[in-house]
């Protein structure tokens, strides 16, 4: 697929986005408000912690709600791109939805551009530009010139981790479709609720399990930590080593799903076409 077609793709599913919202403009409203309260709701407890003890592990009170802004930004940005099912690709597989794809005369990217909501699924990531900007104005920092460029490529690398642990586990679904059919939304959401702790000051066997084996330490905590000095050396390319090599294994096994899937189909449907 070509980058012209891509967004072309992208620009029809903005305007479809649009016409929803503009639909019945009260509802949308309220829905993204909500969404919106929700989102700074799930991140004040820590940085409420964070303003009454000053800060938490060598972390002060706005480098606190720089990485929960840090965090926002990332959730919020790939539910808007990818929240209808892209960005799940085992509840795709689960519900039979991929033997679909086979006969729809499109390649698989064409297929998986689907469903993005720049106007009404913005309410996170534009919470979160909100609060990273606050974070930065009371912050008593200096930040060099190639900084922003820095921040621009962490948050990328957040989205890599994150997008490939998703395909990695949905990678599981090509064998046990039933079991697995909602894996990718249980990873996503544990990565979500477990990148607001800050891992500053925790025990070793509480933060080498975060940035390793469940990487949700590097989609947020990390990357402030590098943003801002606080690691030097080749620490500060782990984040980015970490998600090519979680990529490069997530299409690994991604591809090798598939190629049972081809050989077995799916066991979901009984003979009238419905799914079991």
């Amino acid at each position: 697929m070509s980058v012209k077609r891509y967004f072309k793709l992208l620009g029809i599913y903005a305007k479809m986005d649009l016409a929803s919202l503009m639909r019945d403009r009260k509802f949308m409203a309220i829905v993204m408000l909500a969404d919106l309260v929700s989102n700074v709701s799930s991140i004040s407890g820590v940085f409420l912690l964070a303003w009454k003890f000053g800060g938490i592990g060598g972390m002060d009170r706005f480098e606190v709600l720089f990485m929960l802004a840090y965090g926002n930004i990332v959730m919020g940005f790939l539910n808007m791109m990818g929240g209808c099912n892209a960005l799940f690709p085992s509840r795709i597989i689960g519900r039979g939805q991929w033997e679909h794809m086979f006969i729809m005369p499109l390649p698989y990217t064409v297929q998986l551009t689907v469903g993005i909501f720049p106007f009404t699924g913005s309410s996170t990531l534009l919470s979160g530009i909100v609060l990273l900007f606050v974070a930065l104005s009371h912050m008593d920092v200096v930040l060099p010139w190639w900084w922003p460029g820095a921040l621009i490529l962490q948050l990328a690398v957040s989205m890599v981790i994150v997008v490939a642990l998703s395909y990695l586990f949905s990678s599981l679904a090509f064998y046990a479709p039933v079991q697995c059919e909602e894996i990718s939304s249980t990873v996503i959401y544990s990565v979500e609720r477990t990148m607001t702790f800050p891992l500053s000051g925790m025990p070793v066997y509480v933060r080498y399990p975060l940035l390793t084996i469940f990487p949700a330490g590097l989609t947020a905590w990390f990357p402030t930590v590098v943003l801002f000095g606080k690691t030097a050396g080749f620490e500060c390319f782990y984040s980015v080593l970490f998600a090519a090599l979680t990529a490069f294994t997530a299409a690994h096994f991604f591809k090798k799903g598939f190629r049972y899937y081809v050989k077995k189909g799916i066991n979901r449907y009984v003979s009238g076409g419905h799914r079991s």
